[in-house]
């Protein structure tokens, strides 16, 4: 299934989360903290907020959201 990461067209397997499509595409990062460090999902199940990202418009947890043909994924800058 393709995804779009950053606008970006991204191949992903069906039934994976956002968390781990962005963990396949090479650069897991979600955002940048306040002194410019990646920052990526790091409990998985959603009680960290690390994962949280713009998911077709919402802001939404990456690691709770599957994957869906199309989709429209951004990063925080």
């Amino acid at each position: 299934m393709i995804i779009y990461l950053n606008r970006r067209q991204l191949q992903v397997p069906d039934g994976i989360s956002v968390a781990a499509a962005l963990a396949l595409s090479g650069d897991e990062h979600t955002r940048l903290a306040v002194n410019g460090a990646p920052r990526a999902p790091y409990c998985g199940m959603g009680v960290c907020q690390e994962c949280r990202l713009s998911i077709d418009g919402r802001r939404q947890l990456a690691c709770q959201t599957l994957c869906r043909e199309g989709m429209q994924v951004e990063r925080e800058a």
